[in-house]
């Protein structure tokens, strides 16, 4: 049971705070933030700021460092993640606790990943150094940050963020199929922004057809673009898309099933894309190969941006881990109109999937509702 005081608690937040500043940057890695406290002064801070870039708790003491305290020995370093003890691209970061002269960690959430799992904390506390981790509300908040490395070291697949526009009677686009757009400006640009944020953003076969999409973030201030994903079981993307044209620069998959040509998928590959063949009886296993897939490449995270087909396979999969749609003041009406999940969806009412939490926001005149499905 965690026995931290009301000081530990605000050093901790402070460290989740600081871990947020690596949103976008260190995929797929997590994302951490330290600082380093003696004498109720905090001595230095740091986070992770870019894959194979030092981590946060070594930033922290570089920090202190640079500020003039050389010698942190008894210091605490508080943490929004367990500590790394392992060699990657850098050394483990126990190795630079151990040595500052660190006398307690305290930790806001624990490392899922096989090569962690506790490990740090155990060297830490072989070493003599007081480990304190926390639980409750805090740790719910510090594993809240990193819900995409979490799901991916647990399960080897992306962590899913289904995004959807709707209108007010809960139609993405009209019986024709016209659907641009449904929501306000505000609101598309903090769509780009989640692409600038996630490793890929993923649309079906029919939303490539319909708007020819570029599938990038066209918002200021962007560090990452994200993977284009395309799941076209028989490999209809056309080659002068815009998707295909961009393809030797920007990172293109194309998710094809076996009923697609080899032709057509060879014909992809020559123009730059990756072409990933997803098996399965039916869309919902061939949903979960493709992920299986994406996951063994290094993807994290996914934004799912439809169609309603898709997103329905998605759905009947059990992959779509959070969902944030925004509410237009629009009504379309028509039987015909398109419903933004489609699929086999349930049979009763007892089995549908109820959010775990359920936020609201106004983002100019559209209503942005958000529900996380899963917690990893």
């Amino acid at each position: 049971m965690s026995t931290l005081t009301e000081v530990d608690h605000d050093r901790l937040a402070r460290s989740i705070e600081l871990a947020e500043f690596g949103l976008g940057r260190v995929h797929p890695n997590p994302m951490v933030g330290a600082l380093v406290v003696r004498d109720e002064k905090v001595l230095g801070e740091g986070w992770h700021e870019e894959c194979g870039g030092p981590h946060a708790e070594v930033n922290a003491i570089a920090a202190a460092a640079a500020a003039g305290a050389c010698d942190l020995t008894g210091a605490t370093l508080y943490v929004s993640m367990e500590p790394c003890c392992h060699h990657g691209k850098t050394p483990p970061c126990t190795d630079a606790i151990i040595a500052a002269g660190i006398a307690r960690v305290v930790v806001a959430s624990d490392d899922p990943s096989t090569k962690a799992a506790g490990r740090g904390l155990g060297i830490l506390r072989d070493e003599g150094i007081d480990v304190d981790v926390a639980d409750g509300e805090l740790a719910g908040r510090a594993r809240l940050v990193n819900q995409a490395f979490r799901k991916h070291a647990r399960t080897g697949r992306p962590w899913v963020l289904f995004k959807s526009a709707m209108t007010l009677d809960g139609k993405v686009a009209t019986r024709t199929g016209d659907s641009q757009w449904i929501s306000d400006e505000s609101s598309r640009a903090r769509a780009h922004r989640w692409r600038a944020s996630a490793d890929a953003v993923a649309v079906g076969i029919g939303t490539a057809l319909a708007d020819d999409p570029q599938l990038t973030a066209r918002v200021e201030g962007v560090h990452h673009q994200p993977i284009r994903v395309v799941f076209d079981a028989t490999a209809r993307l056309p080659l002068d898309s815009q998707l295909v044209r961009a393809a030797p620069e920007s990172e293109l998959i194309v998710v094809v099933s076996r009923a697609g040509r080899r032709s057509d998928m060879e014909a992809l590959s020559m123009a730059g894309a990756h072409v990933v063949v997803a098996t399965g009886e039916n869309e919902p296993a061939r949903v979960r190969s493709a992920l299986d897939q994406l996951g063994a490449k290094g993807v994290t995270s996914i934004l799912l941006e439809g169609g309603p087909h898709l997103a329905g396979a998605f759905l009947d999969a059990g992959e779509i881990d959070e969902v944030r749609l925004f509410l237009a003041p629009l009504l379309l009406g028509g039987r015909a109109a398109r419903d933004p999940l489609e699929g086999e969806g349930v049979e009763q009412i007892s089995e549908a999937i109820r959010a775990l939490t359920l936020d609201c926001e106004r983002v100019a005149d559209d209503l942005l509702i958000s529900a996380r499905l899963r917690e990893w």
